[in-house]
């Protein structure tokens, strides 16, 4: 997919489900290496990106994953979820973030080394925020790390009271700017 085509795609989607989607625009290149150079390739495993989106993160990860990680996507839109079925096929790819513990099974997996996230978590309702949450701790391995990236700072409260907040990173250079949280699950 062409960069124009990947920003319209993302603009559309935006347009019609915009507490969904989050923001208007991918997520930038400064913004995918600040996530991705906060893990340690050579010992992970299994890593997972959630909110996969048109896989403006997800195209950076080859270049890093020297291992060949398994990789595992979840996006809840159909039709990018399809698209990214077809440009990442050695990727799984699974529709809710909310049944990660079953596709980790599924996998034949017992524990994730780390979980990307590009969810716009505080768009959505404290329940379904509670129910991720305990999805994504429950799934990573103790001392595993969770980096999510957020338009605001209004989920530190949230996150520090289930990790280790190892470090909150900003990114200007993305639209808009972002901030990129690096936290560990406690040992």
């Amino acid at each position: 997919m062409g960069h124009i085509q990947e920003k319209l795609l993302f603009l559309y989607k935006f347009s019609r489900a915009p507490k969904q989607i989050g923001s208007i625009t991918p997520s930038s290149m400064f913004l995918a290496k600040k996530m991705l150079e906060q893990v340690n390739w050579k010992r992970v495993e299994h890593i997972a990106e959630l909110g996969a989106g048109t896989g403006a993160i997800t195209k950076y990860i080859d270049a890093v994953n020297l291992q060949h990680a398994n990789v595992m996507l979840f996006e809840m839109d159909a039709l990018l979820r399809d698209q990214l079925t077809r440009r990442f096929p050695a990727y799984t790819c699974y529709a809710d973030a909310c049944n990660l513990q079953e596709a980790l099974e599924n996998e034949r997996i017992e524990h994730l080394d780390c979980i990307l996230s590009g969810l716009p978590f505080f768009n959505f309702p404290q329940q379904l925020r509670d129910q991720l949450m305990e999805q994504i701790v429950t799934s990573l391995k103790p001392g595993g790390l969770f980096i999510a990236f957020q338009y605001s700072q209004q989920m530190k409260k949230q996150l520090s009271g289930l990790f280790e907040m190892e470090h909150v990173h900003y990114v200007p250079w993305n639209i808009p700017p972002a901030f990129v949280y690096v936290c560990r699950r406690r040992l």
